[in-house]
């Protein structure tokens, strides 16, 4: 007999939250702005949402959010306004 595996693919808002570390409410506020995708799994539409996200949206919504660093900026020196240059 095979072993199901357990592995969700999906997370409420309060899993997702204690994954990350941060407070339910900043999920729900990414949900909201459409910033990260969630469905609607409540039965009454017209009641209080139940969202339930995906583990693939979190991956985008993680790639989304990922920190690069910064591109080096180049430096140009300053012309000295007493010089003229011929070219």
């Amino acid at each position: 007999m095979q072993a199901v595996a357990s592995r969700k693919t999906k997370l409420s808002p309060p899993e997702l939250a204690k994954q990350w570390g941060v407070d339910p409410s900043k999920i729900l506020t990414w949900i909201r702005s459409g910033e990260l995708r969630a469905i609607n799994v409540a039965t009454d539409r017209n009641g209080r949402p139940r969202y339930a996200i995906d583990v693939a949206d979190v991956q985008v919504f993680e790639a989304s959010r990922a920190v690069t660093p910064p591109t080096p900026r180049i430096r140009r020196r300053r012309s000295d306004p007493g010089i003229i240059q011929f070219f």
